[in-house]
């Protein structure tokens, strides 16, 4: 019998999990992997949602979870978070004796797996490297390909920026994101068919959503983060200004996070909310079908470059948190300026939906990647390739 290689995958936010979901169901049925399912960080908080009870729902089973976010929403804080999280880590990939540690993406949390996978020799391989954004994920995520052995990218140009950092052209893969993966069901059937208010609660009045809605969702800025409230009031002014049915979902753990979050609770106590509705969180599919069937998504989220582009949804991007990232038609990029947030709502309704653009992947990558770690020569040991 043919020995299994243990594939440990570490999810730390709500955005990690759908950027990896079909990647997890790919590992798991295949044949010669054994899925180590790792959940550590925001995915397991209520403020933010707890991604965890979706992950569980959806039926795969958790080798191990990591409690290390410090309160605080801060550069001190997401500091100290990171620490505790290569000890923890470390700890945990002991225990469990990876054959590889796979970790997603740019959140602040995953360079606590990257390291402790690089310094402890597991072969590490990371997904959605090669793209360029601000904030720190830009630090973060270039800091990862520099850690990794084996690299996923979701874009031809992302693959050359990998190998023009030196890293060894054979071990890296165009596989596209997994979350189109999602997208590509969402497409095919794209029915609102849950009322959200009913599933998921949330905080404001029920909304008559059947004349059409936009959907909110604006993280803080880590290298802005003191204007982190300023920002967050220039959308809500904008979005109560154009009274349109509004589905608004709660931030990311980012420093910044709580002026974010000060500057939504105070707007609701002592403004016009009332055609706005707030959430935490969705499980994956529905989120997308609640942007699908939208009029727009507003704010900075990464969602609105990349599965917005393949569902073909109006995207209002607002600031730099997205700033470098390759993008297609269906943004227009403002300031933080409620005027100018305004007329490019104003305007992308008026446009309707755009044709989809695969420039992120078409649906597959979630297979490629499976396929590719069953079958990949494992190593940890690099030469760099200037």
């Amino acid at each position: 019998m043919v020995k299994k290689r243990k594939i440990c995958v570490v999810v730390t936010a709500r955005p990690s999990y759908s950027r990896i979901k079909t990647a997890l169901t790919a590992i798991e049925q295949h044949p010669e992997l054994d899925l180590q399912l790792v959940v550590a960080a925001s995915a397991l908080l209520d403020r933010y949602g707890t991604a965890v009870n979706y992950i569980e729902k959806d039926g795969f089973k958790i080798a191990g979870k990591v409690f290390n976010v410090l309160e605080g929403e801060n550069l001190t804080a997401a500091a100290k978070t990171t620490g505790i999280g290569i000890l923890e880590l470390s700890t945990l990939f002991d225990n469990l004796n990876p054959d590889v540690v796979v970790t997603v993406a740019d959140r602040f949390e995953t360079m606590a797996t990257a390291i402790s996978a690089a310094y402890m020799n597991i072969p590490l391989a990371h997904v959605q490297g090669g793209e360029v954004t601000g904030n720190i994920d830009e630090k973060v995520r270039h800091s990862i390909t520099k850690l990794a052995d084996i690299h996923f990218v979701a874009s031809p140009l992302a693959l050359e920026r990998v190998i023009k950092m030196g890293e060894n052209p054979e071990k890296v893969f165009l596989t596209g994101c997994p979350s189109i993966d999602v997208a590509q069901n969402v497409k095919e059937f794209p029915n609102l068919d849950f009322d959200p208010f009913e599933k998921y609660k949330g905080v404001g009045a029920n909304l008559d959503i059947s004349n059409g809605y936009v959907v909110v969702m604006q993280h803080p800025v880590t290298t802005e983060y003191g204007d982190s409230r300023k920002h967050i009031e220039e959308t809500l002014y904008a979005i109560s200004d154009l009274k349109i049915p509004t589905l608004w979902f709660w931030p990311n753990v980012d420093a910044g996070a709580d002026g974010t979050s000060k500057g939504i609770r105070s707007f609701r106590e002592y403004k016009d909310a009332s055609n706005i509705h707030f959430f935490k969180n969705m499980e994956p599919t529905d989120f997308l079908r609640i942007l699908k069937n939208s009029k727009c998504l507003i704010g900075n989220s990464s969602v609105g470059i990349r599965e917005c582009a393949f569902l073909g949804v109006p995207v209002v991007n607002i600031g730099s948190r997205q700033i470098g990232r390759e993008r297609a038609r269906n943004v227009i990029d403002t300031d933080y300026n409620q005027i100018e947030i305004k007329t490019a709502i104003s305007k992308q309704i008026e446009n309707g939906h755009y044709e989809s653009d695969g420039i992120y992947g078409n649906g597959n990558a979630g297979q490629n990647i499976a396929n590719i770690l069953a079958k990949i020569p494992l190593t940890f040991h690099k030469i760099l390739n200037y």
